[in-house]
């Protein structure tokens, strides 16, 4: 019967690809979807696309070993997309922009735009490689199916629909996604709480004597990274970074057609997902209650475990086919978003776009999406033999977009400087941060910051020797 919900989900997902697909057009239609779609279409793709089943079967693992302060940088989630709403969205509306790094071209030289696409390449490709991974062990432990088996079958379905439909399929089926695993992971929480032997006020002594019920804690540790200062600063300008640099979120502002539109979209995501963090880590809560109440009969190896084991040993089948599908929605909005913004980026800042013959430009477009997904599959492949790749790969973007968003500031600043100048900025942030991540017990929360506050300073001082002023 589980396998009945997953296969009728699999052609639902390419069913709708179909449905939503425009064939033709031109590079605006396949990368931006006609730069046409409604922001609340948009605002769900993001919130899909920045959920990945590590979100799905960590986020919960959070709150089971701890407590609610996770929550503090959900709250930094909120207020960084105010920041991109307000201060690097209109940047993407003064004239024809395709990708995030076009802007650079503009005020720095071609040569920035093309180190800023290239750590985003590959950054992307490193850190979603990883979540391939990831999303194959989870449904390996759901499913008698091999790693290959889950690698293959999440990365073969999504690259159909984002090859034939662009990006118009890949936003409307990140919301059907995003609505699937929500659903999923409410039903597994609805059912958790008719599954804890014991009522209401027993529940609330059990957690309140472990003190999990605690959201904000305002002390001044720097090595963690659920503090209120670390959550709220950390993920203010992480998100800013991630939604208002990363090629995978701008595309969908730009998707939007006007500033407005994109302003609105970006902002309602963050509402939508503290709400889907505040979910998770609820789940996370009753689980420790009900496994406090029902101890395991294989004690867990690890926290990540406790959601997994849960739905495969504990929900009904066929509800549990539900949840799985809800897994393979998780990965496969990330996947599918990874593919179409790689394949932008490849095509327009590296390869000229439709400087080149149309029609060519987007079959080389669809060429470099399943070139992407080789590649994210190669990656995945890999990551078994690394080790602690999985906890790198959630820091990936945290060391290498601090430097990138520091570009983009001294951007909108209207800072000049040469391509080689503002690469030096840029890859002096990524090294301090990369320096702190291993020679510093820095929670990962600052270490965006830091390289955001380096490149900065760097090209401040730059401007200021150099004579070259705003404008």
């Amino acid at each position: 019967m589980n396998w009945v919900v997953i296969a009728a989900y699999f052609v639902l997902t390419l069913w709708l690809g179909e449905r939503v697909s425009r064939r033709g057009g031109d590079l605006d239609e396949y990368f931006l979807a006609g730069r046409g779609m409604p922001w609340w279409a948009a605002a769900l793709s993001i919130v899909g696309t920045e959920t990945s089943t590590l979100t799905f079967v960590g986020v919960p693992a959070i709150a089971y070993a701890g407590d609610l302060t996770f929550l503090q940088v959900a709250m930094g989630y909120v207020v960084g997309r105010f920041m991109v709403a307000w201060w690097l969205v209109p940047a993407y509306f003064t004239g024809h922009v395709r990708t995030a790094y076009e802007i650079l071209d503009e005020r720095f030289g071609p040569a920035s735009r093309r180190v800023a696409s290239s750590v985003f390449l590959i950054s992307r490709a490193l850190a979603d490689g990883v979540r391939l991974f990831a999303t194959a062990l989870v449904l390996q432990v759901m499913l008698p199916i091999s790693l290959l088996t889950a690698m293959l079958g999440v990365l073969t379905v999504t690259l159909v629909y984002t090859v034939r439909g662009g990006l118009r399929a890949v936003i409307w089926n990140d919301a059907v996604q995003l609505a699937v695993y929500v659903g999923g992971a409410a039903l597994a929480l609805v059912i958790l709480i008719a599954r804890v032997p014991a009522g209401l006020t027993a529940m609330l002594a059990s957690i309140g004597s472990a003190d999990k019920l605690r959201v904000l804690e305002f002390g001044w540790d720097w090595s963690n990274p659920y503090t209120f200062w670390s959550g709220l600063v950390g993920g203010a300008v992480l998100t800013m970074a991630t939604h208002g640099t990363d090629q995978m979120f701008v595309q969908r502002l730009l998707a939007c057609g006007d500033k407005r539109s994109a302003r609105l979209a970006v902002v309602a995501s963050g509402g939508l997902v503290f709400a889907q963090m505040g979910l998770f880590l609820l789940i996370g809560t009753y689980l420790y209650v009900f496994y406090q109440m029902s101890p395991p009969a294989e004690p867990f190896t690890s926290n990540d475990q406790v959601f997994v084991r849960f739905i495969v040993e504990e929900l009904p089948i066929g509800l549990a086919g539900l949840v799985i599908a809800a897994v393979f929605a998780a990965a496969m909005s990330t996947l599918s978003s990874s593919m179409s913004s790689i394949a932008s980026v490849v095509t327009l800042d590296f390869m000229g776009g439709e400087k080149r013959d149309p029609r060519r430009a987007l079959r080389i477009s669809r060429l470099a999406t399943a070139a992407a997904a080789v590649i994210l599959a190669i990656v995945a492949w890999l990551a078994q033999e690394w080790g602690s790749v999985l906890e790198a790969g959630l820091t990936i973007t945290s060391v290498t977009f601090g430097g990138v968003l520091g570009v983009f500031l001294l951007a909108a600043r209207g800072v000049r400087l040469s391509s080689a100048v503002i690469t030096f900025a840029m890859l002096s942030g990524q090294m301090v941060a990369l320096l702190l991540l291993q020679a510093s017990d820095l929670a990962w929360t600052w270490l965006t910051p830091a390289g955001a506050a380096v490149t900065l300073s760097v090209g401040l001082a730059a401007s200021l020797i150099t004579g070259r002023r705003s404008g």
